[in-house]
């Protein structure tokens, strides 16, 4: 059961479910959970390969840097969203287009 092939299973399913949150959803903080989830799913991969690649350290440190950005993203759009919310009082997506004018 601990074979390559359930590991890209896992991630196919988690970039499945990321991407469809990233896609049909509206609210701001439901989007970057989507965005977390398909960052994740690359993990997996990564780390999967390294695993049943040879055991080499490029899949753990790509994951790490993953991870990093991933926190970065998160804190650059969570001010986004606050900021988005303090303006208009909605976490909805589609009213930051009004923020170019």
């Amino acid at each position: 059961m601990n074979d390559l092939n359930t590991y890209l299973t896992i991630g196919a399913i988690l970039f499945s479910l990321g991407l469809y949150g990233v896609i049909t959803r509206r609210n701001g903080v439901a989007v970057l959970m989507g965005v977390e989830l398909i960052l994740n799913s690359a993990n997996v991969n990564f780390i999967a390969f390294a695993r049943f690649g040879g055991m080499n350290l490029s899949g753990h440190i790509f994951a790490l840097f993953v991870i990093i950005m991933a926190a970065a993203e998160a804190a650059v759009a969570l001010a986004i969203i606050i900021n988005l919310y303090n303006k208009f009082g909605t976490l909805n997506v589609d009213d930051a287009r009004i923020l170019k004018q």
